[in-house]
């Protein structure tokens, strides 16, 4: 890509926006942050020490007065805000990326997506987890036809954080949209709709387990798609022995994968894509995952599968090409939308103690 880069205007910088969304941006030929708008003076600070040219706002009220300025915004902030930020950004003529779950409600995110439409703008929603390493090799596989045809998909998004942390994810406040299932459920009820396609039923179970805790920390949703897969999926913040991270099993092969992809880790530790010769993404050998049929990969089962390099880059450089030169929208509101369908359905089987169909 040449020429002026697109000037991005990002909204938030707690964790969303200084861990991932401003280095990414950073990183992508053809984007330059422009504006980082948040009213904590630590974190103004943080922005201005870690991109000195970067200009820094207390309100998103002084991007929409620069919008003219601008050329795409990046909603970053609390999960109550997306719908009211994305909107006022839509309304002033700019492209929107919007940090998962786009909203609260299927409803809502078709609403902003009808919007984006009538504007003729880009919504965009990041769902960076269709980059990790093991779900880009996992598609691999199935693609190649190693597994045969899939039965059952595992995915397993497990932590063990007995202690709270504090704040609006763990509050139970529903205008706040906290809570696992519309977090960690979001990435890995994503995947599954990406891999296996539309759900007819939906069954989930939420707990509360720790002391002081008020919504969901361990949660479970299985899902049955139309084409017959069915995908049992686990997000939790009180896991002792971490699961793998996927085992998948089909006619001819399983896949059995632990361990998270290192691309989090890696940003939170301050290192940015491209910035070193190590390769972004990448993971040692004795992290792969084991395709194989009759035996257990613990006991030697199955045969090692090189886990493709995660990139998280490639979701703002696809943002890059979508607005430039009228590439195509990585993740869709109406995608987003669909997932939301399913986290309802997995809401409501929860509270009534049934299965949901779609």
């Amino acid at each position: 890509m040449t020429g002026t880069p697109l000037r991005v205007g990002l909204v938030g910088y707690g964790l969303a926006g200084s861990v991932f969304h401003a280095p990414l941006i950073a990183a992508t030929q053809g984007l330059a942050l422009d504006t980082v708008v948040t009213s904590n003076p630590e974190r103004q600070a943080q922005a201005r020490a870690e991109y000195p040219d970067v200009t820094v706002a207390a309100s998103a009220d002084e991007l929409w007065a620069r919008a003219d300025e601008l050329d795409l915004i990046v909603v970053a902030s609390p999960n109550k805000t997306h719908v009211p930020l994305a909107t006022a950004a839509l309304e002033a003529g700019l492209p929107v990326v919007v940090d998962k779950p786009v909203a609260g409600t299927a409803a809502e995110a078709r609403t902003l997506a009808e919007l984006a439409d009538r504007r003729g703008l880009l919504l965009s929603v990041f769902q960076n987890r269709r980059w990790d390493n093991d779900f880009l090799t996992l598609r691999r596989l199935i693609a190649d036809g190693e597994l045969g045809e899939v039965y059952r998909f595992e995915s397993r998004f497990e932590r063990w954080r007995p202690q709270l942390k504090g704040g609006w994810r763990e509050s139970g406040d529903p205008a706040e949209i906290g809570g696992l299932l519309y977090d960690l459920g979001s990435h890995v009820v994503d995947q599954a709709l990406v891999l296996f396609g539309p759900v007819t039923s939906v069954y989930a179970e939420t707990d509360v387990r720790r002391e002081g805790a008020r919504t969901d920390d361990d949660t479970f949703i299985a899902l049955t798609h139309e084409s017959g897969v069915r995908s049992h999926l686990y997000v939790s913040a009180t896991t002792a022995q971490l699961g793998p991270r996927f085992r998948v099993l089909g006619s001819r092969a399983g896949y059995v994968k632990h361990g998270l992809d290192p691309q989090e880790t890696a940003l939170r530790e301050g290192a940015r894509p491209g910035a070193s010769d190590a390769e972004w993404g990448a993971e040692p050998e004795e992290l792969w995952g084991r395709l194989g049929a009759g035996e257990s990969p613990v006991t030697g089962g199955g045969s090692p599968v090189p886990t493709l390099p995660g990139d998280y880059p490639a979701y703002y450089a696809a943002v890059a090409r979508a607005l430039l030169s009228g590439g195509p929208n990585p993740v869709t509101a109406q995608e987003a939308a669909a997932a939301l369908d399913v986290l309802e359905a997995a809401r409501r089987s929860a509270a009534e103690k049934v299965t949901v169909t779609l």
